[in-house]
């Protein structure tokens, strides 16, 4: 995990996550931030509102997006 000195909130992955670095990270900022753990910090950050996060955690949890994941 990293923690961006500018700001408190740290960056965290899934439990279930491996150490593999194959997961996504994410933050809380006001609105969330999610960004590719195998970029370590290099890559782009998407920027969620808190109710567009709400609805895509609602359609991941539903199983709505396990088509992505090639399974």
């Amino acid at each position: 995990m990293t923690e961006n000195v500018n700001n408190p909130s740290e960056w965290v992955k899934a439990r279930r996550s491996t150490n593999s670095n194959a997961c996504v990270e994410m933050r809380r900022l006001g609105h969330v931030e999610v960004r590719d753990t195998k970029q370590r910090g290099q890559g782009p950050t998407l920027q969620l509102g808190q109710a567009a996060y709400a609805t895509w955690l609602a359609g991941a949890k539903s199983g709505e997006l396990d088509h992505l994941t090639g399974l």
